[in-house]
C-alpha cells in the first residue's frame, strides 16, 4: 500500500505533474536522428572536468575508481553520449535550463506509463537539482552539477529506452530502433532533441505506435487522477501493476502498422476485426486450454477452406485418441474418423492389435472427412506459422456461451466463421457467395478459397485492455501476469 501511494504521491508531488497527463498522449513523433549534433550549454570547464571524473572508468586513484562507480543504469550509453569533452547539457548558467525542468517533469509522469520514478533516481534526482539553489564552494558545486547533469543524462536515457523496449528486455532493441539504425539509438535522439528544446517529445518518441498500447498507456494516466477509497489502496496497487505488466507487454511485441487486421486475445477470448484505429467487429472464441495454450503469433489469412477435412494432429491422436482405440477399435469409424499407415494407405483400425501400440512406435496418421461432426466444423481459416494452429468454426456451439473458454487444444474456435468469411471478401471486392452451413456440411470434398486482399492476423495475450478511456481488466487463464509484475515491481504486497 505504501508503496503505491509513493508513486501517486512522486507524480502529483513537487509540482512536476503536468496538465496534459489527463488529456491525449504527448506526440510520439521525435526530432529527426539525422539533426546536427548540439551541445545544449557549453558548463563551465570544472564541471566538464568533473563528468570526466564521474565518467572515467580506467583512474588509477581511489577517488577515480570511487566516481566511477555513480550507479548509473545505462553507463555505457550515458559516457557515448557526453564522449571525450564531457560538457554538461542540462545547465544553464547556475543551475538546470528548461530542458532539465521538462526532463523532471516527464520522470515524475512515469507511473503513467507503467513505470516507477523511483527507477530512475528521481528522488536523488530532485535533491541534487535543490543542491544547487543553495550556497557552496566552487568545487563542491562543480560536483555536485556534474553529478546532476550526468544522473538526469542517465535517467533519461534509461526510461527512452524502458518506453521502447520493455524494462525487463533493456538490451534487446526494439523493431523501430533497428529499422532507424544508429541514429534512431536513444544517445542520437537526445542529443538533437535538446539542441531542438524538444525533449519530452524524444522521450516519447520510441512508444509503441499500435493502438492497443497507445489507448491502454492513456486511459491508465486518467485512471490514476481518479480518487480511489483509502480502503482500496492494496486493490488499487493490484490493478496498477496489471495495466504496468501489460504496457510492458507491448513494448516486447508490437502491432507493426497495418490500416487493418485481425487482433485475438487470448486473455479476453476474442477476435476482433480492426480498421481505421478503432474495433469494427468483435466475436467470441475459444482458445487452447491452459496446458495446451494457443501460441504468440503474427502472420497473414491468406484463404479458407469450407468442408474442411481434419487432419489429427499426432499429440492429439497418441495422447487422447490411442488410450480410446485401446478400449474399442471400433472408436474411430464410430466418430467419422479414418486411419492411414505411413506411406497414405487406407487402414482398418479393427485389425490392428492397439494393445501392442505405444506413443513411441506410432505410426499412423488420422483423418477426419468433411461432415456435421468435424471438429473443424464447416470453415477453417489458413494462415502460415510454425506451429500448425488455425481459425475453425465448431459442431460445439454451446460452448461460446460460457464465461471461461480457454477450451481448446491450442486452435481458435471462432463463433460465427461464415460471417467473418463474408466480411474478408467484402473486403477484397469478392463476390460473396458462401454456402448455407448446411450444404457445406453436405459437401464431400474441401473447397479453398483466396482472398485477393489478404488479412494481416496477431495473436496476443493482454489481461487488460482499454476500451472508451476506461481500463478493461481481464483473467490471467495462462498465469503469466505475475513473472512480469515481480520483474517490474518485486514480491507482493499483502494486505
Amino acid at each position: 500500500m505504501a508503496l503505491f501511494a509513493d508513486i501517486l504521491l512522486f507524480s502529483c508531488g513537487a509540482g512536476l505533474l503536468l496538465a496534459a497527463r489527463c488529456g491525449p498522449a504527448p506526440t510520439q513523433s521525435g526530432p529527426p536522428a539525422t539533426r546536427p549534433v548540439v551541445t545544449t550549454v557549453q558548463g563551465d570547464s570544472s564541471v566538464a572536468a568533473a563528468i570526466r571524473v564521474l565518467l572515467d572508468t580506467t583512474s588509477a586513484s581511489a577517488a577515480g575508481r570511487a566516481a566511477a562507480r555513480p550507479g548509473l543504469q545505462a553507463g555505457a550509453e550515458v559516457r557515448a553520449f557526453y564522449g571525450p569533452a564531457g560538457a554538461p547539457v542540462w545547465l544553464v548558467g547556475a543551475g538546470p535550463g528548461p530542458d532539465a525542468a521538462a526532463a523532471l517533469a516527464l520522470l515524475a509522469q512515469a507511473p503513467a506509463h507503467g513505470l516507477r520514478p523511483a527507477d530512475y533516481g528521481g528522488e536523488r534526482l530532485l535533491l541534487l537539482r535543490d543542491s544547487l539553489a543553495g550556497p557552496g564552494e566552487p568545487v563542491g558545486r562543480a560536483s555536485q552539477k556534474a553529478r546532476f547533469d550526468v544522473y538526469l543524462s542517465d535517467a533519461v536515457l534509461g526510461f527512452m529506452r524502458d518506453v521502447s523496449r520493455g524494462r525487463l528486455h533493456r538490451y534487446t532493441a526494439s523493431a523501430r530502433e533497428k529499422a532507424a539504425g544508429p541514429g534512431g539509438q536513444p544517445g542520437p535522439q537526445l542529443r538533437a532533441a535538446l539542441a531542438g528544446h524538444a525533449v519530452p517529445a524524444a522521450m516519447l518518441a520510441g512508444q509503441p505506435a499500435n493502438r492497443e498500447y497507445r489507448q491502454l498507456q492513456q486511459a491508465l494516466a486518467q485512471w490514476l487522477a481518479l480518487p480511489s477509497a483509502p480502503d482500496s489502496a492494496v486493490r488499487q496497487r493490484a490493478r496498477y501493476e496489471q495495466v504496468a505488466a501489460n504496457l510492458e507487454r507491448w513494448r516486447w511485441d508490437a502491432l507493426p502498422p497495418a490500416p487493418d487486421y485481425v487482433l485475438i486475445n487470448l486473455a479476453a477470448c476474442e477476435l476482433l476485426v480492426v480498421a481505421r484505429d478503432s474495433v469494427q467487429r468483435r466475436y467470441r472464441v475459444v482458445v487452447g486450454k491452459p496446458t495446451t495454450p494457443t501460441p504468440i503469433l503474427s502472420s497473414i489469412i491468406d484463404h479458407f477452406t469450407l468442408a474442411p477435412d481434419w487432419h489429427v494432429p499426432r499429440s492429439i491422436a497418441t495422447r487422447e485418441m490411442l488410450p480410446q482405440l485401446k478400449r474399442d477399435a471400433g472408436y474411430l469409424a464410430s466418430h467419422n474418423y479414418a486411419l492411414y499407415d505411413a506411406r497414405g494407405r487406407l487402414l482398418n483400425a479393427r485389425r490392428i492389435n492397439w494393445a501392442r501400440v505405444t506413443v513411441r512406435n506410432f505410426s499412423y496418421t488420422i483423418r477426419q472427412s468433411a461432415g456435421c461432426d468435424n471438429a473443424l466444423g464447416n470453415i477453417v481459416f489458413r494462415f502460415a506459422n510454425p506451429y500448425s494452429v488455425y481459425v475453425h468454426d465448431t459442431p460445439e456451439r454451446q460452448v461460446f456461451a460460457r464465461p471461461y473458454r480457454a477450451l481448446s487444444h491450442g486452435c481458435v474456435r471462432l463463433e460465427t466463421p461464415f460471417v467473418l468469411a463474408a466480411y474478408l471478401l467484402r473486403r477484397g471486392g469478392q463476390p460473396v457467395q458462401l454456402p448455407s452451413e448446411a450444404e457445406c456440411a453436405r459437401q464431400p470434398r474441401p473447397r479453398d478459397v483466396r482472398l485477393r486482399r489478404p488479412m494481416p492476423l496477431f495473436v496476443r495475450y493482454a489481461t487488460c485492455t482499454a476500451e472508451g478511456g476506461r481500463l478493461r481488466f481481464l483473467p490471467d487463464p495462462y498465469h503469466r501476469d505475475e513473472t512480469i509484475r515481480r520483474g517490474l515491481f518485486g514480491p507482493s504486497l499483502t494486505p
